[in-house]
């Protein structure tokens, strides 16, 4: 059976050789080492092989025998011992070509989640943009990994840094509807819960506001719909603005906004917006959780 064991070792000579020959005498195989150096200790990342009956608390005993603290183990696979460049270069192509996929990409490269499972889990959070992402999981994050996550938010921002400076590679992919008045602006108002684009009393997009869930009151999810015609120049922006500062009208503390994981036009939207936003990716869903309770209110249209 292979287990995926973390240990906190003291910084001296012959503490992983001491790891090592625990190993050895009890029948268990090291199949791969990651080491996350460290001023006064050192965590150590292990693949290792034990006979079937092993269980996670026989590993953390065996590896506590050796002199390590904060030991935890968790059952993996083979994909574990995975050359760890060729996983970083393998990821770095994925956020390349999906931006949207970082916090997926992230949690898999770092072996986290996007989404809580306890409530004693280590959280790290890196910033794209105006985008907040979070990943987590029970083993705390050492300093490297805090700077490879960082590196790849890096990467991302690099990448939607040049995708605002080259328009001619679109997010979204043109309809070949007619563009109605190409030289005219947009005019914006608000129908109900709806903030409301048109160009020449034609609407071109819409962000409406939906009713709060019982699970989160305090947060209205939006529909956000621009023409492929008229995407990107902008009007989706200010759409999201608009429905943003709707909300905090409404009382509401957050907005949120749900899409396919594979829209690589919401974080540059976000971003563009010049707003706070938690981005969380599950399966093919992607949502942003915007915080409005700090905009100015845009006043709620009258029936």
């Amino acid at each position: 059976m292979l287990w995926r064991v973390r240990a906190t070792l003291p910084e001296r000579p012959g503490a992983l050789a001491a790891l090592a020959a625990e190993c050895g005498a009890a029948g268990v195989n090291i199949l791969g080492v990651q080491v996350f150096p460290g001023i006064e200790a050192v965590t150590d990342e292990l693949v290792l092989s034990t006979p079937d009956a092993w269980t996670a608390a026989d590993l953390v005993d065996l590896v506590g025998r050796a002199g390590a603290e904060s030991v935890i183990a968790a059952p993996c696979t083979e994909a574990a011992l995975t050359d760890q460049p060729t996983r970083y270069v393998q990821a770095a192509r994925a956020v390349l070509e999906t931006p949207a996929s970082f916090p997926e990409v992230v949690a898999a490269l770092l072996d986290a989640d996007v989404l809580p499972v306890g409530d004693s889990q280590d959280v790290m959070e890196m910033t794209v943009g105006a985008v907040q992402v979070q990943i987590r999981r029970d083993a705390p994050f050492t300093a490297t990994e805090h700077a490879r996550g960082s590196a790849m938010a890096d990467l991302v921002n690099d990448v939607l840094g040049r995708e605002q400076h080259h328009p001619h590679h679109p997010a979204f992919v043109l309809s070949d509807n007619r563009r109605m008045g190409a030289g005219s602006s947009p005019a914006y108002h608000v129908e109900g819960r709806s903030a409301v684009a048109s160009i020449e009393g034609v609407r071109v997009g819409l962000a409406t506001l939906r009713e709060a869930g019982p699970d989160l009151p305090d947060v209205l999810p939006v529909d956000l719909e621009v023409d492929p015609a008229w995407q990107r120049r902008g009007i989706g922006t200010r759409l999201l603005s608009d429905a943003a500062r709707l909300a905090n009208g409404l009382g509401a503390e957050a907005i949120l906004l749900t899409t396919r994981s594979d829209n690589q036009a919401v974080m540059p939207m976000v971003m563009a917006a010049g707003m706070r936003g938690r981005i969380r990716m599950a399966g093919d869903a992607l949502t942003v959780r915007i915080a409005v309770r700090d905009l100015r209110p845009l006043p709620v249209a009258q029936p």
